[in-house]
């Protein structure tokens, strides 16, 4: 990862500093909160900055997006009210009846509006296996399919797709290419460096990295209709991030290497120490040398690999609850990136329908001593299949 800038500064220390933020008033060192919903003209009616109202954005998400772009390498960046909302804004930029390109198993509520637009023949929609480009090229169809997606690593199994032959194929078929790599944040992967159109991130995760913030972020190279169709469609429905929840995230970005960089140590001795569990039947994580996309992984996340893991337990889909029931250092929770480790059986979360495996519990590793994380995990396993 090239961290080094043309100012010389690296980007880590422009993150901690908020771009070295300075209220050129007070001196302030940390952005204040812009609470108004509205903003008078200049004497010449025109508007002082690229909002006057709302619905446009506000001083202190324009900070907050300015951070995100050059953490992505983006001319721009726009904030939304949650990882949702950005999401649907991309769906509905697409003219009707556009054809996509989605992952058979990805995030099931993107998963679930996609198939929503899809019933309502908003979109036609064809699926390829998550890390598999040899079966993501037969159903592109060369001049018509307008988006392809990728979710990289692949929630919640961990698949790991090649973003830059990812975003050849797509090119080559004239369509555009989106990639959610929320479990790796611009420190780890640069989604649009490596060839993506559109980099998503649900900002609720790791960027701000706390759990007190319900946000999601789409970045582009380009400030071209694109992004003025985003922006519009954002203004339309009403999502932009609001200012009291880009302060949080804010403060949670100025921390985002040292935490990103817990995260994926507490994750890579999780996955180490239970890869071999006899209680357990399969540890899914991109970090360990046997995962198919291991190479993959390592040259796109700078060897970093990530906070999220899954494991695959024996015994029954109880045994597996049970599990999760019996920790007492994991919240049994959902969510991912946060300074607290959490635990979820997968399948009660997302559903019946989902395609997942009835023994998978998803892990997002926080920041704590990974003694008692390990140990959590350890005596959790022991009760449940205690017989």
């Amino acid at each position: 990862m090239k961290l080094k800038t043309e100012k010389g500064l690296s980007i880590s220390t422009k993150i901690a500093q908020a771009l070295h933020y300075c209220d050129p008033e007070t001196g302030s060192v940390v952005p204040s909160i812009d609470h108004s919903a509205t903003y008078s003209r200049d004497e010449n009616y025109q508007p002082r900055q690229a909002y006057w109202y709302r619905r446009d954005g506000n001083k202190t998400t324009q900070i907050a997006e300015e951070i995100i772009a050059e953490l992505e390498n983006a001319d721009a960046s726009l904030l939304f009210s949650s990882g949702m909302s950005a999401c649907t804004a991309v769906l509905e930029m697409l003219p009707a009846g556009a054809h996509i390109v989605v992952p058979r198993v990805m995030y099931h509520g993107v998963l679930g509006q996609i198939q929503n637009f899809a019933s309502k023949d908003r979109i036609r929609v064809s699926y390829y296996e998550a890390g598999d480009l040899s079966s993501m090229e037969p159903v592109i169809e060369n001049g018509v399919t307008q988006l392809v997606w990728v979710e990289t690593p692949n929630n919640p199994n961990w698949e790991v797709t090649d973003i830059s032959s990812a975003s050849k194929l797509a090119h080559r078929a004239g369509a555009r290419l989106i990639v959610d790599a929320t479990a790796t944040p611009p420190t780890m992967t640069k989604s649009l460096d490596l060839g993506a159109d559109i980099s998503f991130h649900s900002a609720t995760k790791y960027l701000n990295g706390h759990s007190d913030v319900s946000a999601g972020v789409l970045s582009l190279n380009q400030q071209s209709s694109t992004y003025e169709n985003l922006f519009n469609i954002r203004k339309l429905h009403g999502t932009v991030l609001n200012s009291q929840d880009a302060f949080l995230l804010i403060r949670g970005l100025r921390t985002l290497f040292l935490r990103v960089e817990k995260n994926s140590q507490n994750a890579m001795l999780l996955a180490r120490h239970f890869q071999n569990h006899e209680c357990i039947e399969k540890v899914l994580y991109p970090g360990l040398e046997t995962h198919p996309n291991h190479e993959i992984a390592k040259h796109q996340t700078d060897g970093q690999f990530g906070g999220m893991l899954s494991v695959i337990v024996k015994g029954s889909q109880t045994d597996a609850i049970n599990v999760v029931r019996n920790c007492r250092v994991f919240y049994p929770a959902t969510s991912l990136g946060g300074v607290e480790s959490l635990i979820e059986h997968r399948k009660t979360v997302s559903g019946d329908d989902f395609p997942v495996h009835e023994n998978l519990i998803r892990i997002s590793a926080g920041i704590e001593d990974p003694a008692d994380l390990i140990n959590d995990l350890e005596q959790a396993l022991e009760k449940a299949f205690k017989k």
